[in-house]
């Protein structure tokens, strides 16, 4: 079953699928070494990176297994990073939520605008009942993000990942419909 990716506004963003003119922000934004410190996966080195990212995007919306959408200011179209729902389980009623946004972007509040607006096009349109996020335990940004969001601190995962050649924890984070609502 495919998932088209939808567009989604909010006051001050529009959330869209991906085209092939996001390719050089998407490469500026996942080369900066800076933004992916707690990513756990190298800053691209290769331009080509960006398509790959693109195709891998329009597959998980074909199969059926999540769907990344661009986030960009609605007054000006300004690229600002993605945000995306992955692992969709439509048996379980569930997906992860994920995202990264350029360091121009970062204290304005628009990652938790981005969240409110795919979570409430999610628990809407997808009948989640959960959703679950991980972020790396030293990127308290991202943590506060999902706190805003509503999402409960559910656990770490001791030494999830390599960070840059490091062994690092994650934190999960789980927020159930229910929760949503009461919100």
């Amino acid at each position: 079953m495919s998932l088209p990716a939808p567009t989604v506004h909010s006051a001050r963003l529009r959330l869209r699928p991906f085209v092939d003119a996001d390719t050089e922000s998407l490469y500026a934004m996942h080369s900066d070494a800076h933004v992916l410190r707690y990513w756990d996966a190298p800053p691209w080195q290769d331009p080509t990176r960006a398509q790959a990212f693109l195709s891998r995007s329009r597959e998980m919306a074909e199969e059926g297994s999540g769907v990344r959408l661009v986030l960009e200011l609605a007054s000006d179209g300004s690229f600002l990073g993605w945000i995306g729902l992955t692992h969709w389980d439509p048996a379980h009623h569930k997906a992860s939520l994920g995202y990264v946004l350029a360091e121009t972007a970062w204290g304005h509040g628009y990652a938790t605008e981005a969240g409110r607006a795919v979570l409430q096009w999610a628990f809407d349109t997808l009948d989640l009942n959960r959703v679950q996020a991980e972020t790396d335990t030293r990127n308290l940004a991202s943590a506060r993000v999902l706190e805003k969001l509503g999402f409960r601190h559910e656990g770490t995962l001791r030494e999830d990942c390599v960070v840059a050649g490091d062994l690092s924890d994650s934190f999960v984070f789980g927020l159930l419909r229910r929760e949503w609502q009461a919100a």
